[in-house]
């Protein structure tokens, strides 16, 4: 199990610094019981491993005028590994798409989309996705209200998944 590879101090640091990246390196620290020198050389060697990917702050979409989410499920017309890279490329030059998740059974990618409003979706949806090469079809759902984003890993299943297998 990978996540089992890490010892606890190594954990606990990923998921404070899940729940909070802007803490101090003295704050982490002391929420892990450790003196702040040690807690930094941890810190980066997670960095370096690749287990920190980045910090970033969590933005309200819709405060910064981004009224419309869209989830986008995209059938493309070939499956070759060629195509499915060319379709991520190109998701990865869309500004609209925020997550492209590549799936197994009817969909080949679902598409996280944020717009200021509908009518800049729909440009994009016409202009964009729908006549990019490849695609087969585009279903479209509109997000109502969201019950839940959290994002990361929850640490507690991963702790108890290493509790289990000791």
């Amino acid at each position: 199990m990978p996540g089992s590879k890490l010892d606890p101090i190594d954990r606990m640091i990923l998921a404070e610094l899940q729940a909070d990246g802007r803490m101090t390196n003295v704050e982490l620290a002391r929420r892990v019981g450790i003196s702040a020198p040690p807690c930094l050389r941890r810190v980066r060697t997670l960095e370096e491993s690749g287990f920190i990917r980045g910090y970033h702050a969590d933005v309200d979409a819709r405060e910064l005028g981004f009224e419309v989410q869209v989830f986008a499920m995209v059938g493309l017309q070939s499956q070759a590994e060629a195509d499915l890279s060319a379709f991520e490329e190109r998701c990865r030059g869309w500004p609209l798409v925020r997550e492209c998740h590549m799936l197994n059974g009817e969909v080949d990618f679902i598409l996280k989309c944020a717009a200021p409003d509908l009518s800049t979706f729909q440009t994009f949806l016409t202009e964009e996705l729908t006549a990019a090469e490849n695609v087969a079809s585009v279903k479209t759902s509109l997000v109502i209200r969201g019950a839940k984003d959290e994002p990361g890993v929850p640490f507690d299943v991963l702790e108890a998944r290493i509790a289990q297998s000791a």
